[in-house]
């Protein structure tokens, strides 16, 4: 009787290659990377700090991070598609003072105004990027200054502080819900829909198709230029809905926040996973370097003796680690194929 060697067809050669393996762990580390790193952080944390794992102060990082976590979900976007938008931190301060001035309408015109204007400011955004081929930095760094300098003729340049009274406003930004405040689960909701969005929908995949190969996606037939102004007003819009949030939250519209948090949003999607060059990104991975942002400044807060600016240091270090991370990780995936 003959015995016959069974013969492995070249796809389980190839998918037990090293090669393969390489291409597989570095993957896995682009994604999955930020999410281990929070991980470990809030095990020493916890383990470390008394306060630390109490839920008053989980429940804090999570509504302080609701806030950044609005605006770096309209970021998401936007970067997949392989642009920028500097203009948010300007456009978000912008939207809490305008939410605290409409609040004197109503909840409904506190939302509706400043969402509707920093929508119309990414409109801008999307026309001037998509139709007239401009460099997104150069734009979203004009619609910045606009923003703000608009922000500073409705304030007087800062001199008037418009108080939110109007309690169903305040209870925007100060209720909670199963011990969450509202813009937390207010975040959770719009991420989910922005998932659907992302991973269930065509819109979602000609996000990725524009910011992974933007010729081809043309040659494709898909809308490339409907889908880069679509997420520039996205953007914009999100980001005056979280100063929406921000100004329930402090019952006013503070003129000076905002400052850098552009910076903010940008780091924590691109620690999340999402490639700065476009065509690869998750949400959940946004969330996860919202999260780590935001622990470790609370952990700089409880250690005390550390001056706060040693999480601007932290925060730009790490994210310098994790784009050189990025680049690497890039060329060896391409190496290997």
């Amino acid at each position: 009787m003959s015995t016959s060697t069974p013969v492995r067809s070249d796809a389980e050669h190839d998918a037990g290659s090293p090669r393969v393996r390489r291409q597989l762990v570095a993957s896995l580390v682009q994604r999955q990377g930020a999410a281990a790193v929070l991980v470990v952080v809030v095990i020493i944390a916890w383990l470390s700090l008394p306060s630390f794992g109490t839920a008053e102060n989980l429940r804090d990082i999570a509504l302080q991070s609701s806030f950044l976590a609005v605006i770096a979900l309209g970021m998401t976007f936007v970067i997949i598609t392989g642009g920028i938008d500097l203009s948010v931190g300007s456009v978000y301060a912008l939207g809490g003072v305008v939410a605290a001035w409409a609040s004197q309408y109503g909840l409904l015109a506190a939302i509706a105004l400043p969402v509707l204007l920093c929508g119309a400011i990414g409109f801008i955004n999307g026309v001037l990027v998509s139709r007239a081929g401009l460099p997104p930095f150069i734009v979203t760094l004009a619609t910045l200054l606009f923003a703000r300098g608009l922000l500073l003729a409705i304030t007087d340049e800062g001199s008037t502080t418009f108080t939110i009274k109007d309690q169903a406003v305040i209870n925007l930004g100060s209720s909670s819900f199963l011990g969450l405040g509202i813009p937390v689960w207010i975040a959770l909701v719009l991420f989910g829909i922005g998932g659907i969005i992302l991973r269930r929908t065509r819109f979602g995949e000609a996000v990725f198709a524009t910011g992974g190969a933007e010729g081809s996606a043309v040659l494709m037939g898909l809308p490339v230029r409907r889908v880069k102004l679509t997420v520039y007003v996205m953007s914009g819009a999100l980001a005056g809905f979280a100063g929406v949030l921000t100004a329930a939250y402090l019952q006013s519209g503070v003129t000076v926040i905002g400052v850098g948090t552009e910076l903010d949003a940008i780091a924590a999607v691109v620690i999340g996973g999402t490639l700065l060059t476009g065509g690869a990104g998750t949400l959940i991975g946004t969330i996860v370097g919202v999260l780590l942002r935001n622990v470790i400044g609370n952990i700089i807060n409880q250690i005390g003796g550390l001056d706060s600016n040693i999480q601007s240091v932290i925060s730009g270090a790490f994210l310098l680690v994790v784009v050189v991370a990025q680049r690497l990780l890039a060329r060896s995936r391409s190496e290997t194929e």
